[in-house]
């Protein structure tokens, strides 16, 4: 379940924030990365300055991502590398669950596949797996 949960939280966020119409969805995913590349900062994670340049690089790509999709997917997956970092070192995301940055590392990609897909509606997911099973 400890794998599962998050993989099914990823796929839900997607679903979600598929409600949100264009061009609105792209520019809200893009300050979702931001926040989620400040993630770290408030809780004393131990990788003292290393936080501060995340967040910057986070931003970066997070400003980049207003525009590009592929940009946002990026953000997500340089998330999923700092959380790794934070799972191996011992600080997680969430100081009382232990786990927490390994299942953020899980979810992460999901949501950044997701991304460099497009950030595609369900409507589009579906439509364009009609393609793919047409034209093999």
């Amino acid at each position: 379940m400890q794998y599962v949960m998050p993989i099914v939280i990823g796929v839900l966020y997607a679903l979600l924030m598929s409600l949100i119409r264009e061009p609105h969805r792209r520019r809200f995913n893009a300050i979702m990365v931001a926040g989620a590349g400040a993630a770290y900062l408030s809780n004393g994670a131990g990788l003292g300055g290393w936080e501060f340049a995340f967040a910057a690089l986070a931003t970066y790509v997070a400003y980049r991502g207003l525009d590009s999709w592929t940009f946002i997917g990026i953000g997500w997956l340089l998330h999923t590398a700092w959380d790794i970092v934070h799972h191996l070192k011992g600080s997680p995301l969430i100081p009382f669950f232990h786990d927490s940055s390994l299942g953020c590392a899980i979810c992460d990609p999901v949501i950044a596949l997701w991304c460099l897909r497009g950030g595609p509606s369900p409507r589009e997911l579906l439509t364009s797996a009609r393609v793919v099973r047409q034209n093999p």
